[in-house]
């Protein structure tokens, strides 16, 4: 039975999370991806592997996700960022970490490096989507698609079996929140690892993010008939794998 916690960061904010505490060893810090939730099997997975190896382990879900609490069209990066940076703060406190970040959580992953220069001694991104607000979305919409955003202050984006409801606000936060044109210059091991046949997020995204770290070990694992989430038990496997390796 996974038990999950709640923590107040206002009077009208509540945030779920799992946590393994140890003390004054390494932790891993996941974050999901964009409309995800912890109720997936990466979430559980990894914090099976941190109580294994007993390692600390840190895993929220941003306001409007999951069992948080907020309106998903309130939110954007930026809340979502804050939000992350705030629980590092109150779990992690001063111990090392290795960040996981999963499509979004890949970009609010790197927006973390600024914050805690030397704690975060390792990096791995899966299917990471830096700026895909931009890249992905909006330049994609139709004419119709952005008078209807600009009218209105949101659209429903079909997605396969999935609709997202996309707000102009949410649009205009990822411009504030570019990181494809920074640099990353700590030491450590970076590991982006990118499904062969991701229908979401093309693997040059995951390119992008290993160009930002100039000082890291560095390395790209394309998963061969991978798709977006990985979250198949085979794809886990190599998951933990590298995991495994970034610890080493």
């Amino acid at each position: 039975m996974i038990k999950y916690n709640y923590i107040r960061l206002l009077k009208s904010k509540k945030i779920r999370y799992l946590k393994n505490n140890q003390k004054n060893e390494t932790f891993i810090v996941f974050l999901h991806g964009f409309m995800s939730d912890l109720n997936g099997k990466k979430p559980k997975t990894f914090l099976k592997f941190a109580k294994k190896k007993k390692l600390g382990f840190l895993a929220l879900e941003y306001s409007g996700h999951g069992k948080s609490s907020g309106k998903f069209i309130e939110g954007n990066v930026t809340k979502w960022t804050k939000e992350t940076t705030i629980l590092i703060k109150k779990i992690v406190k001063k111990n090392q970490f290795i960040l996981i970040g999963s499509s979004m959580g890949a970009w609010i992953s790197l927006n973390q490096f600024k914050i805690f220069k030397k704690q975060i001694k390792g990096f791995l991104g899966i299917g990471a989507a830096p700026e895909f607000l931009e890249n992905l979305m909006w330049k994609k919409f139709t004419k119709k698609m952005k008078q209807e955003i600009y009218s209105k202050g949101i659209i429903n984006l079909r997605h396969g079996n999935y609709e997202y409801p996309i707000t102009y606000q949410l649009i205009k936060d990822g411009r504030n929140n570019k990181i494809l044109n920074k640099s990353i210059h700590h030491e450590l091991k970076v590991t982006m690892i990118h499904g062969e046949k991701d229908e979401s997020v093309p693997s040059v995204y995951s390119k992008k993010v290993l160009r930002l770290f100039k000082n890291a070990f560095k390395k790209l694992v394309i998963v061969k008939n991978g798709d977006h989430s990985l979250s198949s038990n085979k794809y886990l496997k190599i998951l933990i794998k590298e995991l495994n390796i970034l610890l080493s």
